[in-house]
């Protein structure tokens, strides 16, 4: 099952959010969960690593995503988007997600690594 549901993940930089002199540097990113499996699948809650340029780094731990726990439909997708602060303008951010299908068993769906780059920064 778990093979069957695949998450995609891109990120951007907010310079309108950050200030770089107080190493406030603003991302979003953009979460899209796809069930190709033939059973509805409802997540439960979400795991993240987020780790700055300087290896710093913070685990989170929630339920659901975005106030919400959706339930994904056989061939269907659900997409979100967050925001991520961290200290350098370059980072990264890798997790998990928790899902229960319809014969009520759990099971994790990895996030691969995905960067926080500041472009802006650099140009």
């Amino acid at each position: 099952m778990k093979n069957r549901i695949i998450v995609e993940a891109n990120s951007e930089y907010i310079p309108a959010q950050s200030n770089p002199v107080k190493e406030e540097y603003f991302f979003s990113y953009n979460i899209k969960i796809i069930n190709n499996s033939n059973q509805r699948a409802k997540l439960l809650s979400r795991y993240w690593h987020i780790t700055d340029g300087l290896g710093n780094s913070e685990d989170i731990h929630g339920p659901g995503v975005v106030g919400k726990t959706p339930k994904i439909r056989p061939g269907e997708s659900f997409s979100y988007t967050s925001f991520c602060p961290i200290k350098t303008p370059i980072g990264s951010m890798e997790g998990s997600f928790r899902l229960v299908n319809e014969d009520k068993s759990e099971f994790e769906v990895e996030v691969k690594k995905f960067k926080l780059i500041a472009h802006q920064i650099f140009n």
